[in-house]
């Protein structure tokens, strides 16, 4: 999957989790700070994410995440290594 690719599916899992479009989620955008996300709703986003990309996410290494860019990184290297 291109990162572009992977990009636009944590995009559409988060919006759709918080309610809002993908188009107002960026890389930089902090769902604590900018959605006041609490951890329910971050494991719900590692359920879908895992659901739309076949693959298993560590609910931790998501919790650790400062925003978006940083969990599109962190799933596109887990996917590299599990491929």
């Amino acid at each position: 999957m291109e990162p572009e690719e992977l990009a636009e599916v944590v995009r559409e899992c988060v919006a759709q989790v918080i309610g809002v479009t993908a188009d107002e989620i960026t890389r930089e955008t902090d769902l604590r700070v900018d959605y006041e996300v609490d951890s329910l709703e971050l494991m719900e986003i590692g359920t879908r994410l895992e659901g739309a990309l076949g693959t298993r996410i560590d609910a931790e290494d998501l919790m650790g995440m400062e925003n978006v860019g940083d969990a599109v990184d962190l799933i596109g290297k887990h996917l590299q290594e599990v491929s």
